[in-house]
């Protein structure tokens, strides 16, 4: 983890439960830092340990994986010299473990970035995830959304289901998404402990939406709620005609904030849109039990 947060989207520049896209710059789309190799590491052991539950394709998406990591072959070694290298065909990471060429080309190419991998593919009924690679999931299951649209992916979101207003946007960003215009948005949340793997089925959450208990049970909430940063990116891939949805996530201490040279702003505007989240929005993210709490730890933040 970071001394200082690499991305605040709620210091207010991306609201909960807005889609938020912006143009992406290419040379960014991959982001590495200091987690590089722990992240890497928790990859494969993360694969290792739960295999099919953190990687789907269907059959006929082998072409598409193999277009991804042909993307990534040719943009890490330029972007990244000191951690990337190429050896004929394949490429080799600094460091790292070889990874065996017999695996499939997405879950390949998941082994060398710190970014989870999604593919899209428009079909009659909308675009559907037909393969992934998802190790670091932030409330949810790869296995519970494999081959569904994006619409019933987003059934238990408040106001993205099927028939909403912001799923028919979504779809439509989908359909004209430019293969020269990549976008990105970010995503946040708050959790109990560091754990990037932190999977949660849509019946786990139908039962914790129900109880609604404290998830922070130190007496400190400071040392044990973190922050979960989401940074997505979409891009067409050319050939296919496919979508790559990105997800990269960041874990910061709640109490970093503290260190922060603008922390009283930051803090003062996380406050606000927690304090804003109505009840649906609040049991989505498991922060029912917890508001009053965080908002009164983010209160001392930003009064320091």
């Amino acid at each position: 983890m970071a001394s200082s947060p690499a991305h605040t989207p709620y210091d207010g520049s991306s609201k909960l439960f807005a889609i938020g896209l912006k143009p992406l710059d290419l040379n960014e789309w991959i982001e590495v830092d200091d987690t590089f190799d722990f992240h890497l590491g928790e990859k494969r052991r993360i694969h290792a340990e739960y295999g099919p539950t953190v990687f789907v394709e269907e059959p006929d998406t082998k072409a598409a994986q193999a277009e991804v990591l042909s993307l990534l072959i040719d943009h890490l070694p330029v972007r990244y010299p000191w951690h990337y290298s190429v050896d004929g065909k394949s490429i080799v990471v600094a460091g790292q473990p070889k990874i065996p060429a017999d695996l499939p080309p997405l879950h390949i190419a998941s082994l060398l970035v710190q970014e989870d991998l999604i593919l899209m593919r428009k079909s009659a009924e909308g675009w559907r995830l037909v393969a992934g690679a998802l190790c670091f999931p932030s409330s949810w299951s790869l296995t519970e959304k494999f081959g569904k649209t994006m619409q019933d992916i987003h059934i238990p979101v408040p106001d993205f289901g099927p028939g909403t207003r912001i799923a028919g946007l979504i779809e439509r960003i989908f359909d004209s998404l430019a293969v020269e215009q990549p976008v990105e948005r970010y995503n946040w949340s708050i959790q109990a402990g560091d754990a990037l793997y932190h999977p949660l089925s849509d019946e786990q959450r139908i039962d914790r939406a129900t109880m609604r208990p404290s998830r922070f049970t130190d007496n400190d909430i400071n040392a044990s709620a973190f922050i979960r940063v989401e940074r997505q990116t979409l891009r067409k891939l050319p050939v296919s005609g496919d979508i790559l949805f990105t997800i990269r996530i960041f874990l910061d201490p709640l109490a970093v904030l503290a260190r922060h040279d603008d922390r009283k702003r930051i803090a003062t505007s996380f406050a606000a849109q927690l304090a804003a989240l109505d009840e649906a929005q609040l049991d989505y993210k498991g922060l029912t039990g917890d508001r009053g709490r965080l908002i009164a730890a983010l209160e001392r933040i930003a009064a320091l």
